[in-house]
């Protein structure tokens, strides 16, 4: 069996769950082929686990200020060249097309009339969910970005029939988290306004990851370049997280049991529905706006939490190999049974927390 899995590269979360698959999937008797986009191809970093990957310059949103600029996202996409590679990728030697939101591979399969199964956490927002509410606007721009034929999204707790617990790395070895470590992802805020809130603490110790960073240790505090082997060090020391609202971070978090901080990038409905829900449910703090008062409070009072989901990563590739007959539904029936996120479920049920708009 040949697969083509196209992976949205704007954001690193894409990349790792797709690492985890990819991983899973050398397993099987299948070969994969993979198409990354969303950045420029010398701003990946750690891409051991794609083999032979290729690169096209697809979409992205255009981030300013830690909030997105929907006027740069117009001016800046170079929309003829993606039409021209979606026209040009052919998917007649493949036996399955799969897309974590990358949309070259989605638009392709639409304009060949080809099954496309869209996995990833974007997907969770394509039925509707009780935890996970958008504006009817917002649900059409996800729809539209990368559309597909089959749905398996992917999110915290069992609500709705289209998603699977998330994919996580699950470590061989684990760590004794450092008291008053905390690990720190917050790609979308600019470094020197993360580093001037920082040092307002200095009985902490933070590791920084950064875009902009480079290794060095300054005012006490550790700075580090994107590194997914440098991150997944850090992390399991750490004895929380403060980040943006993207899916896979807080994943990690929950399913070591971190301290979870989310400050959701404005105006990216995804992180804002994502804080929400993580407020809602009580598995993290949300912040609106990174504040000396809003992280004094969370150190003090924050509590963490722990998810326990299967490992969605092997279940997943098998379910792939086989060519992806069964029914979705099935397959997260089969996963959540497995799941120990019991504490969360009741949430579904109140109308008084899930309801509030």
């Amino acid at each position: 069996m040949r697969i083509l899995l196209g992976v949205q590269g704007t954001g690193n979360g894409h990349l790792s769950r797709c690492s985890a698959l990819s991983e899973a999937l050398m397993q099987h008797d299948v070969e994969v082929d993979y198409l990354i986009s969303g950045r420029a191809p010398e701003h990946f970093f750690d891409m051991e686990s794609f083999p032979q990957w290729q690169w096209r310059q697809g979409l992205s949103f255009a981030v300013r200020n830690g909030r997105i600029d929907l006027g740069a996202t117009l001016r800046q996409n170079q929309w003829k060249q993606f039409w021209r590679d979606v026209k040009a990728l052919d998917l007649s030697s493949y036996d399955l097309v799969v897309t974590d939101y990358e949309p070259v591979v989605a638009w392709a399969a639409r304009r060949q009339k080809v099954r496309c199964i869209g996995m990833g956490r974007q997907y969770a927002f394509y039925h509707h969910t009780q935890s996970l509410r958008l504006p009817w606007m917002y649900q059409q721009m996800i729809r539209w970005f990368a559309p597909v034929t089959d749905v398996v999204g992917m999110h915290w707790i069992a609500d709705g029939q289209h998603v699977l617990p998330p994919i996580v790395h699950h470590r061989t070895t684990a760590q004794q988290a450092e008291k008053d470590h905390f690990l720190v992802y917050l790609p979308f805020e600019s470094l020197i306004s993360v580093h001037r809130l920082l040092v307002k603490f200095p009985h902490y110790r933070f590791s920084v990851f950064h875009p902009d960073a480079k290794r060095q240790t300054l005012a006490g505090i550790d700075y580090y370049p994107p590194s997914r082997t440098k991150f997944a060090e850090h992390f399991v020391r750490a004895e929380g997280v403060i980040s943006n609202a993207g899916f896979e971070t807080a994943c990690e978090a929950l399913a070591y049991g971190k301290k979870l901080l989310v400050r959701p990038l404005a105006g990216q409905f995804e992180q804002l529905a994502n804080a929400r829900c993580l407020a809602e449910l009580g598995l993290a703090t949300q912040l609106t706006e990174l504040s000396e008062e809003g992280l004094q409070a969370w150190f003090a009072k924050g509590e963490r939490h722990q998810c326990f989901w299967p490992n969605v990563a092997e279940e997943l590739a098998a379910w792939l190999a086989a060519g992806a007959t069964e029914n979705i539904s099935e397959l997260g029936r089969r996963l959540w049974r497995q799941a120990d996120v019991a504490d969360y479920k009741d949430l579904l049920r109140s109308d008084l927390r899930l309801q509030r708009g």
